[in-house]
């Protein structure tokens, strides 16, 4: 296949969601071209937000049109965002009340939290509420809504309601994109709605998010970096653009 440029660039942003990345060597043999086309294609692709340059090919990037599952996200830097949800998990203090959001970095953080004192934890995400459930020492409050698929977390007006409720001592955050410039994005209004809610209920914020998050941005701002205690990330995200985070007010761990 080569086609134009138009039909390459559509089937690289297609094997990219597939798969999570994509291979300037492989692309270059299934499409028929020179890997410097290749690049060129991936140049043009980066520049319209649709994937993220690597050292030798890219990963696709989430979009107001496109957001990964679950089911995705469970399989992919999976050692990187159980150092990362650990790390998250040992800035607790002394927080007794809790939001853990929906994805799955955050259910990691869920798994990580000490089962050795009491603790209250809220969540719109079903598959946290039920990674806690048996949980001894933790209550599981779980949001009501209406469920969205893929990512298995409740949103609306019923779930934001329940959430005005509540003073919460500590929220962890996700979020598809982080820019210095846009803040703290995801594609859904709905699921914006719940994250925006869980923050200003919460007296402090932690967000935790692998590297290829930085730097993207969604359709939905839900919140300012400044409104963040901690970004709990990995050493992938340069040392350099850390601390361009940390001069806007959190603190910036890399782990």
């Amino acid at each position: 296949m080569t086609g134009t440029a138009e039909d390459r660039q559509r089937h690289i942003v297609q094997a990219a969601r597939a798969t999570g990345s994509v291979d300037v060597n492989t692309l270059a043999t299934e499409l028929g071209v020179a890997r410097e086309t290749v690049r060129r294609d991936l140049r043009a692709l980066e520049d319209h937000g649709l994937v993220r340059r690597t050292h030798g090919g890219a990963y696709p990037v989430e979009s107001a049109g496109f957001e990964t599952t679950l089911a995705f996200r469970a399989t992919s830097h999976v050692p990187e965002k159980r150092r990362i949800a650990t790390a998250a998990a040992e800035l607790l203090g002394d927080a007794e009340t809790v939001f853990v959001d929906e994805g799955f970095t955050p259910q990691l953080i869920a798994e990580a939290l000490p089962g050795d004192r009491p603790l209250t934890v809220v969540t719109a995400s079903l598959p946290v509420a039920g990674t806690l459930a048996e949980a001894d020492n933790i209550s599981v409050l779980l949001l009501g809504g209406r469920v969205r698929p893929g990512t298995l977390a409740t949103v609306d007006h019923w779930t934001t309601k329940m959430l005005a409720g509540f003073v919460l001592d500590l929220a962890y955050i996700g979020a598809n994109g982080i820019s210095r410039e846009h803040g703290l994005t995801t594609p859904d209004p709905a699921v914006s709605e719940v994250k925006a809610q869980a923050i200003r209920a919460a007296r402090r914020t932690v967000f935790a998010g692998v590297h290829t998050k930085f730097g993207a941005v969604s359709f939905c701002r839900f919140a300012e970096i400044g409104a963040l205690e901690a970004i709990v990330t990995s050493t992938l995200l340069p040392s350099a653009e850390a601390h361009r985070y940390s001069l806007l007010g959190p603190q910036v761990v890399r782990v």
